[in-house]
């Protein structure tokens, strides 16, 4: 049985939201894409979320769910939640999944939540955090410095990341920022910690997201244009980034990467449009590498070439990323709902006959992926 996504929404506002709890956040993206899909809460059988419980989701929307999943893996959970509501819908525990996402991360209105715990007791409390990191600004350094001695990545191609994202998002009315930036601007921001500069660090605002999925034989009682699940893959590696077992490659990436481009039974050049979760402007480099659109040490100039922006052969992150679209904390949520619109042909930057769209996330300090190729029609 194949499965398709028939509503996507995101939140009505994005960026700074104060009058919204997180809680409302996630109410008015689902709300939004039932709207999307022509549906009532009624309606929906299956639920999943992360950063809250689906128990708190369920019964603020009156929801009766046959299913839940409160998976939370960081930023890529919506893709492990689009993977798992596959299966469950495919084996009949439910017919119609609401998967919602709603983070207050700027202005921090009704944070908390049903996150994992342990502070000083887990294993980055024991092992990483008592030599002075604070948080992912600094830990993601560790893989990114390596990567650039080993394979000379130069701070002008990782700032050309932040450079192209913003050019798409000048494209996007929705963007936070639009106005246009150059390498020497990146360079000249603030240095928030070696070698990320501030424009290179993903941006800190509130919003949210929701998708509604149901068996692809149903997709003609709605009204919106089926975007089919064509494959999805998952992995998890560790919850250290100093544990990796190699801090220039994201093994989570590559696991989770080939079994959703395997399950769809495409090759690279099928793909017209890629989504790379950007938290960070090494993001981007690693997953064209991980994902193998390039040799490995090849995507900062791949990118620095042009070919990832407007007009270029592979179009990446087409909403302005993280970097300048919105990051409200966990990203994946968005990547997903631009893939949604590009297949749709609703995106505001839109590439021409995008019929095949890859959309990588990241959990954690590449603790974590989720990868799902979406499409217009079966294959």
């Amino acid at each position: 049985m194949a499965v398709a996504i028939v509503g996507a929404s995101e939140t009505t506002e994005l960026g700074r939201i104060p009058d919204l709890s997180q809680l409302q956040l996630h109410a008015d993206a689902a709300l939004n894409a039932m709207a999307d899909a022509k549906i009532k809460p009624s309606d929906i059988d299956g639920v999943a979320t992360a950063g809250a419980s689906p128990t708190e989701i369920a019964h603020y929307l009156g929801i009766e769910p046959h299913w839940a999943d409160g998976t939370s893996v960081g930023g890529c959970s919506f893709m492990l939640h689009v993977r798992h509501a596959v299966a469950a819908i495919e084996a009949g525990h439910c017919s119609t999944v609401l998967i919602t996402h709603g983070e207050s991360g700027r202005s921090g209105v009704g944070r908390g939540g049903f996150f994992g715990g342990g502070g000083g007791a887990s294993l980055a409390g024991q092992f990483e955090m008592p030599y002075g990191p604070n948080g992912p600004t600094t830990m993601f350094t560790v893989g990114v410095l390596r990567y650039m001695k080993e394979f000379g990545l130069t701070h002008e191609q990782l700032a050309s990341v932040a450079v192209v994202q913003r050019e798409w998002a000048g494209l996007n009315p929705r963007a936070s920022y639009r106005e246009p930036i150059t390498v020497a601007d990146v360079l000249d921001s603030r240095m928030i910690a070696y070698p990320f500069h501030k424009l290179e660090c993903c941006l800190v605002t509130d919003g949210g997201g929701a998708l509604i999925l149901t068996a692809a034989e149903r997709a003609p009682d709605f009204p919106t244009n089926p975007v089919y699940i064509l494959g999805t893959g998952e992995s998890v590696e560790t919850p250290m980034i100093s544990q990796m077992q190699d801090l220039t490659t994201s093994r989570s990436f590559r696991i989770a990467g080939q079994d959703a481009m395997r399950s769809a039974g495409i090759s690279h050049d099928d793909v017209d449009h890629l989504m790379v979760y950007d938290a960070f402007a090494h993001l981007p480099i690693y997953g064209l590498e991980d994902l193998g659109f390039v040799e490995r040490g090849e995507a900062g100039a791949f990118i620095e070439e042009g070919h990832t922006r407007p007009g270029g052969k592979l179009p990446l992150n087409t909403n302005g990323g993280g970097l300048s679209y919105m990051h409200s904390g966990m990203y994946g949520m968005y990547a997903l709902q631009e893939s949604v619109r590009q297949i749709r042909g609703t995106a505001a930057a839109q590439v021409a006959s995008a019929e095949v769209s890859v959309c990588l996330g990241v959990g954690g300090m590449f603790a974590a992926s989720g990868c799902i190729v979406m499409g217009s029609r079966l294959r």
